[in-house]
């Protein structure tokens, strides 16, 4: 076998004696690697792509069992004899049209035979289904030496242990002929005259080497000691090629490497200083962790390879980040803006409120960049509730002061709509016009507002993607803010750069991300957090419940609403699914409309028409629905203050963001508010 280097091509593969791949199945691992590295084309598949697609867990199958030694529930791993094996149908009356089922099944004991043997079986089904038990009885002969790994339960009927799997994958046949003595096996198990009989089969057995490439089967023999007596890495499928095959072909790629050919990609200094282990060691150890490697480590993503990738990866991600801020202030800008002491007078008389500490000292960052020669590029951070929004509109108007144009995106036209209302409700005064520009206006209402926009009547823009399209153009763009920046990706913000003159860019979101975090995330702006909130506002009570305290949930919807305040429902799917087991908005909220009688319950999802969502948001907004059953669509942006309590339903299926956003729906007026995270979970979570 050939040494690799991490730039061989995968299409090699059959040539350099991989894994035994022939040349199709080498293509078509080169395909599927393809795939996953985001590569056209498969001739460019590599070994380092081919590393990069990690395991998703780890089994520490390092410790052979016992018969004697097994327990309920064990899941470990036991060197057995075979005994008896073969297949029957079972399910006879499943129908002329069903095809037939079969059940393959091994009686097998352990090298002592001091107990009763165990039964290992599986399911086979289909039209090849007596094809694939023939092949089962031949490889599982009596006396073949094997491993059998997985969720041992004793079987009450057989009065044994028994193992059932969904396929054979892992069942290793282990070599018999050199080991036959060592074990004692013939003098123990099987009379002298079976012996010659049984060491000619074994032998011919496991002297197999050519691999058949159809791959309807794997063939066990080949690869003897990589799925057990080891930490064993467990693969998702990648194209035709199931966890088993995968851990064979990543065994002989990783043994293989030629390790000078691995460059060290960090500084040795700082691979010393920081002390981590080498990249060759960390890409070994991620697919076969060392003999002496933590298991829980590896599942908690804290084992030496994990942190030396993931050092690597941030490093790499850092250094770019930097040279593209440098790069960056290099750049000259074509809005200058100017902040006299008359403008800030101007600019803050719009306020009827005194803004927090935060406020004022984030508002002073922002000025101080546009005031420079680089653009702007700086999110602003803050809670639900906090005042982003405002001074995301003082830095717009201190453009607008400068004579130049500006634009607020955002990435719902609900949100866009709302931040239209309360743009247009505070530069009541100001001679500047605010304008809304969605997706959703008439193409008459909405070229004249494109019109105005290229010929600078209108001062700010505020929409949503309908901003970015190419029929829009500004006259004189000064200054963009992004909302909910967690929605929009980099080219997306840089595709609304390229509608002025590399306008100043400002961020903003309410998703909580811890400062080191979000330099990588977000690592090409600045940061700037707004960590207080105004007056009034209090904190959002979070609490995790499970199914059986529904009841005690659905009290609080009582209590909320009999107070004069208003609750949210959300749950995740709008219709019911045959695929997911989850309760839908549709048919909860005819549920919760006979649950509470005496309230009245509206329905909000996506598949809705905008002018219906409109009324219906409306219609909350004034009380008359008391309760709101809806999906994710109020998930940003949404301002009703007199909603107190969020309850969301299988909260296990959102994200952090989204939980976070969510719950920033309530929280909004000077009562205290409730947000309730309920699971499909049975027990009570905590």
């Amino acid at each position: 076998m050939s040494q690799l280097k991490l730039n061989n091509a995968i299409f090699d593969f059959n040539k350099l004696g991989i894994a035994n791949l022939s040349e199709a199945m080498a293509r078509r691992l080169a395909l599927a690697v393809a795939t996953f590295a985001g590569k056209s084309d498969a001739t460019e598949s590599t070994v380092e792509d081919l590393l990069n697609y990690l395991p998703m867990r780890w089994e520490d199958r390092s410790n052979l069992t016992k018969i004697g030694e097994l327990t309920e529930g064990a899941e470990t791993a036991v060197e057995l004899y075979v005994r008896v094996s073969g297949g029957f149908q079972v399910g006879k009356n499943r129908g002329a049209k069903a095809p037939p089922l079969y059940i393959f099944e091994i009686t097998a004991s352990d090298v002592e035979r001091l107990h009763k043997p165990v039964v290992i079986f599986w399911f086979v089904a289909g039209k090849m289904a007596q094809h694939v038990i023939n092949y089962h009885a031949k490889r599982f002969q009596r006396g073949v030496r094997f491993v059998a790994f997985g969720k041992w339960e004793f079987d009450t009927r057989r009065n044994t242990y028994a193992l059932r799997l969904n396929k054979p994958d892992e069942l290793e046949i282990l070599p018999t002929d050199a080991d036959i003595e060592n074990f004692g096996l013939l003098k123990t198990i099987y009379a002298a005259d079976d012996a010659d009989e049984y060491k000619e089969k074994s032998t011919a057995q496991n002297s197999k080497s050519k691999r058949q490439d159809d791959e309807d089967f794997d063939d066990d023999e080949m690869h003897s000691a990589i799925h057990v007596g080891r930490r064993v890495p467990v693969y998702r499928k990648l194209g035709q090629f199931q966890t088993k095959r995968l851990r064979e072909i990543m065994f002989d790629v990783v043994n293989s490497l030629d390790v000078d050919s691995v460059k060290e990609s960090l500084p040795p200094d700082l691979v010393k200083r920081q002390n981590l282990i080498s990249r060759i060691d960390a890409l070994k150890g991620m697919h076969f962790p060392p003999e002496n490697a933590n298991i829980a480590q590896y599942e908690s993503a804290r084992s030496q390879s994990h942190l030396r990738l993931i050092f690597e990866e941030f490093f790499w991600s850092a250094f770019a980040l930097a040279f593209k801020r440098g790069e960056r202030t290099k750049e000259s800008k074509g809005a200058i803006i100017e902040i006299s002491d008359t403008i800030r007078s101007r600019i803050f008389n719009i306020l009827p409120f005194t803004l927090t500490n935060a406020q004022q000292r984030v508002t002073t960052r922002i000025f101080d960049d546009i005031q420079s020669d680089a653009p702007m590029n700086r999110l602003i951070q803050g809670d639900v509730g906090s005042g982003k929004t405002i001074v995301a509109v003082l830095a717009m108007l201190a453009a607008m002061e400068n004579g130049y144009q500006t634009a607020l995106m955002s990435p719902t036209e609900i949100l866009a709509e709302q931040h239209a209302r309360n743009v247009k409700k505070l530069l009541a005064k100001t001679p500047y016009r605010v304008e809304l520009l969605t997706g959703s206006l008439k193409a008459k209402e909405k070229r004249e507002r494109q019109a105005a926009l290229k010929n600078g009547e209108i001062n700010a823009a505020i929409g949503t993607h309908a901003l970015i399209q190419e029929a829009v153009e500004f006259e004189k763009l000064g200054l963009v803010v992004i909302d909910e920046q967690h929605r929009f990706g980099v080219l997306q913000r840089a595709e609304l750069r390229k509608r002025g003159f590399n306008p100043d860019v400002l961020v903003m979101t309410a998703t909580p991300i811890p400062r080191s975090l979000a330099m990588t995330v977000y690592g090409d702006l600045e940061v700037s957090i707004i960590d207080e909130l105004p007056p009034g506002r209090t904190p959002i009570k979070t609490v995790v419940c499970g199914e059986d305290q529904r009841a005690g949930v659905y009290r609080g919807i009582t209590r909320e609403v009999d107070l004069g305040r208003q609750v949210y429902v959300v749950y995740p799917l709008v219709e019911e699914s045959e695929k997911l087991d989850l309760k839908a908005a549709t048919l909860m909220h005819e549920e919760l409309t006979k649950t509470f009688p005496q309230y009245k319950v509206g329905l909000l999802h996506g598949k809705m028409k905008s002018v219906d969502k409109e009324s219906v948001m409306k219609q909350f907004l004034a009380n008359e629905f008391q309760v709101l059953v809806s999906t994710t669509v109020i998930e940003v942006g949404v301002d009703v203050p007199n909603a107190s309590l969020m309850i969301i339903e299988h909260a296990e299926r959102f994200g952090l963001s989204q939980l976070h956003q969510l719950r920033g729906r309530v929280g909004r007026g000077a009562e205290k508010s409730f947000c309730v995270l309920l699971t499909g979970d049975k027990k009570t979570a905590v």
